[in-house]
């Protein structure tokens, strides 16, 4: 498994790593917030991957079959907005081995589920000391439309400067 042990808000808002100012008013949000991860959740971290770019309408029993080929599933959290009940496109899947996490890490990454090509990504919150998500300014997307970009994770790693 590879990850950063600790997430750096200006070192993901630069796409070679090397940057040492903020760039945009998202990374300084980041600096300035605090993330705390619900206490509640009793899954292990390296059993659970983060399953983005989900279509509206994935339910937990489509994303159970696609990824019980990498093993057994130990639980599944597709995430809905609270107040109008629709999807918002992302869940956790719990593997009941760190081994199967492993495997579907490596072979489910870009696959397509419900016509759409996911992302397959390990759960930062609870694995990287300091971790953002997205909205608190931090996470590890980022539109080029709105410039803030997000490097140094699976979807878009550090590259060399041009």
């Amino acid at each position: 498994m590879w990850y950063a042990k600790t997430y750096n808000p200006i070192q993901v808002g630069s796409i070679d790593g090397t940057d040492t100012e903020a760039h945009d008013a998202a990374i300084v949000r980041a600096i300035n917030s605090t993330y705390k991860p619900p206490k509640d959740i009793t899954t292990d971290p390296l059993k659970t991957l983060f399953v983005g770019r989900l279509d509206s309408d994935t339910t937990e029993e489509k994303l159970r079959i696609a990824f019980g080929e990498y093993g057994t599933i130990s639980s599944v959290k597709v995430m809905y907005n609270f107040v109008t009940g629709t999807s918002l496109g992302y869940a956790f899947v719990t593997f009941e081995r760190t081994r199967s996490a492993e495997d579907a890490y490596r072979r489910a990454h870009g696959v397509y589920i419900d016509g759409r090509r996911i992302l397959v990504d390990y759960e930062r919150s609870r694995v990287m000391q300091n971790w953002k998500p997205r909205r608190l300014g931090g996470g590890f997307s980022g539109r080029k439309e709105s410039g803030q970009l997000r490097f140094g994770a699976r979807d878009r790693p550090f590259r060399d400067p041009m």
